[in-house]
């Protein structure tokens, strides 16, 4: 009986032009031995491929895209090459690492359920990155994912999320798509109690524009950052 292949789990880039600087060479090593891509977007995942691996043909490689909209069945057409011919596969996030706030998780639940072999790779994450630089709780920590985009949903999440932080000393983290980063920062303000803290962390890993910064709301008030448009984490804690 033929060998299944394993998977393998791609971390990639937060911001342009750091890929040198956090992806390990056992990323690229492995990457440069693979032919089958599983992965969220495909123009980000071929550019980020040739990046790393400037030797690689794109054209002679296969790229499938499993995003947030796939169904089970593509989910599990994804690992069929890995199944029935023993290919090994990548998993290759838009940004960070596969498998955490990210569609790749469906396909890493499925192979378990396939008995395929799973390998992880340290890369950057938004998520850990954020938290190990905010100075919050790093025992008891929750990752909220986005808030509801609606203003009276989103004000009473915001609202249960510091009851949370307070009921279990637990730092809660969240996201928000760029372009509403700005207003969900006047939320956050305008909603948290003043001693709240609030950790914003844009652009991370970038040598240029990454920002991280820890104050409280009274402190944050009048002086909130522009981060429009930028990729951001956001973490509170009292």
């Amino acid at each position: 009986m033929k060998k299944s292949g394993n998977l393998y789990l791609i971390p990639t880039i937060l911001a342009d032009g750091t890929a040198d600087k956090v992806i390990s060479s056992q990323v690229k090593d492995t990457v440069r031995n693979l032919t089958y891509f599983i992965v969220e977007n495909l123009r980000t995942a071929r550019r980020y491929v040739k990046m790393i691996c400037p030797e690689l043909t794109i054209e002679e490689l296969t790229f499938v895209q499993v995003d947030k909209d796939a169904t089970p069945a593509q989910v599990q057409a994804s690992l069929k090459p890995l199944i029935e011919k023993g290919v090994d596969g990548g998993i290759i996030s838009e940004a960070g690492c596969p498998g955490i706030a990210d569609p790749g998780a469906e396909v890493v639940k499925y192979a378990h359920q396939k008995n395929l072999k799973v390998i992880p790779f340290a890369g950057p994450s938004a998520i850990l990155l954020s938290l190990m630089a905010s100075g919050f709780n790093g025992q008891q920590f929750a990752f909220h994912g986005y808030l509801p985009i609606d203003k009276g949903p989103r004000l009473q999440a915001i609202r249960q999320l510091e009851k949370e932080m307070q009921q279990q000393n637990q730092t809660q983290i969240f996201m928000e798509t760029p372009y509403r980063n700005n207003k969900l920062l006047e939320d956050l303000v305008n909603s948290l109690h003043p001693e709240t803290k609030l950790c914003i962390a844009a652009n991370i890993t970038s040598p240029e524009h990454e920002l991280i910064q820890t104050k409280t709301i009274q402190q944050w008030k009048g002086k909130l950052p522009d981060i429009h448009k930028q990729p951001a984490v956001f973490l509170i804690y009292r």
